[in-house]
């Protein structure tokens, strides 16, 4: 993953999706915050997750996945669009924060899986470290390492799924066509709706 970030960081970032969540629904604009440390504007793809608390229902998953801009402003970005601008949700109101649980996704530099034969695909996935991009033409899916343990999938399944939220058939990442691409997270989460925060590890 290159250099990892500390809990502190993490705590750091946490803080700043939550903040950032909380400013823009009182003035509708993105938060501009000074970050001292510079590991935490380096150029890093992220994800925001939003859970429902207690249930941990999904509210809302939005990320940048190349590493575009710095980490800092990237992580206000992922919160407000898996606040407000997820398509699968209603926009998170000010009253649902107290149940919300904020995770963050960093993420390494997706590396392309070249393939001959579709067993070379399942060489090259671990469940439980691995991310999957599938891409073919104007459609792309992507889920983050955690999804394989939650739903508790193996690798046929953990593509298979992949292949359904780019759009596209089951079975479609066996095709010559078809752009795979793995990546890895360091997943940061709060344990309670701004409470303690803890690293995940898988």
């Amino acid at each position: 993953m290159g250099e990892e970030l500390t809990i502190k960081e993490g705590k750091i970032l946490i803080k700043l999706a939550r903040k950032s969540i909380e400013y823009f629904i009182h003035t509708h604009e993105r938060l501009k915050e000074k970050i001292e440390n510079n590991k935490l504007k380096t150029k890093k793809g992220v994800f925001v997750t939003l859970h429902k608390y207690p249930s941990m229902e999904l509210r809302g998953c939005i990320g940048i996945v190349k590493p575009v801009i710095p980490l800092n402003e990237a992580i206000v970005e992922a919160a407000i669009s898996s606040a407000f601008y997820d398509p699968r949700f209603y926009p998170v109101e000010f009253n649902e924060l107290k149940n919300i649980i904020i995770e963050i996704s960093v993420l390494t530099e997706p590396q392309q899986i070249l393939k001959d034969e579709p067993e070379d695909i399942l060489k090259e996935i671990n469940i439980g470290k691995d991310g999957v991009i599938i891409k073919k033409g104007l459609n792309e899916g992507l889920l983050l390492p955690q999804v394989a343990i939650e739903f508790d999938f193996t690798k046929e399944e953990f593509l298979d799924c992949c292949c359904q939220k780019a759009g596209l058939k089951k079975g479609c990442w066996k095709d010559k066509e078809v752009k795979i691409s793995k990546f890895q997270a360091q997943i940061f989460r709060e344990k309670t709706p701004d409470g303690e925060i803890e690293e995940v590890i898988l």
